[in-house]
């Protein structure tokens, strides 16, 4: 008798195990085509502006980097929004004041360029130039005088610089479990998740270009 209640037991253990592993397995398969089409919607969204990106570099010859503008808005906005290029303050405006997505490009491109030409100028690699969009023409310098070559601990030693000019300005919203903090002026992982960005978009929905824009 006693063996026999507990071979019950065991089978009915074992089931619960099953039906627990069943329901896990279930939310898992579940979840990965949500993220899956989101994440392609999320693409879609920042190339259906490609061609605008496209033909305001070619105003300056520098169509060769449209798959790393696209990667930039997808980092900055994901396509969404008036200011898809985030460009307004680099023009010396308040965060979103643009409102129209083809202004937002045109001065997205040309903050853009700035940083390509002056990164040429001060002899910087590449990665520096993209979190430059973010951090502005002052990070090419401070890399230049510190080997030419960005690495995410030279923007964050450049970060804390800034916010230690302006501590009241660069804190991160006063949020300390912000994962920035305490290094709030600009996100100094910001060229990793573009270079990011462009390998993604290439192999889900191919950009124009290649992998070689990010070379001068």
């Amino acid at each position: 008798m006693k063996k026999r209640r507990k071979k019950k037991t065991r089978v009915i253990t074992l089931l619960f195990m099953l039906c627990f592993a069943f329901i896990l397995i279930s939310k898992f398969v579940e979840g990965n085509p949500s993220d899956i089409l989101n994440l392609n919607k999320s693409f879609t969204n920042v190339k259906k502006y490609e061609p605008l990106i496209h033909d305001e570099l070619k105003q300056y010859h520098m169509e060769k980097y449209t798959p790393v503008l696209v990667a930039l808005m997808q980092q900055e906005s994901r396509g969404k929004g008036g200011d898809p290029m985030q460009a307004s303050e680099s023009a010396g405006l308040a965060r979103n004041t643009i409102q129209d997505p083809k202004e937002s490009i045109r001065v997205g491109v040309k903050h853009f360029r700035r940083a390509v030409i002056y990164g040429k100028q001060r002899k910087v690699d590449f990665p520096t130039i993209i979190q430059a969009y973010n951090m502005g023409t002052g990070y090419i310098d401070y890399v230049a005088e510190h080997g030419g070559r960005h690495s995410e601990e030279l923007a964050k030693k450049f970060s804390l610089q800034q916010v230690k000019k302006n501590p009241t300005i660069y804190n991160c919203g006063g949020n300390k479990f912000n994962f920035r903090y305490p290094y709030c002026y600009g996100d100094y992982t910001y060229s990793t998740k573009v270079s990011r960005n462009i390998q993604s978009l290439a192999e889900s929905v191919p950009a124009a270009g290649s992998q070689k824009s990010l070379n001068f």
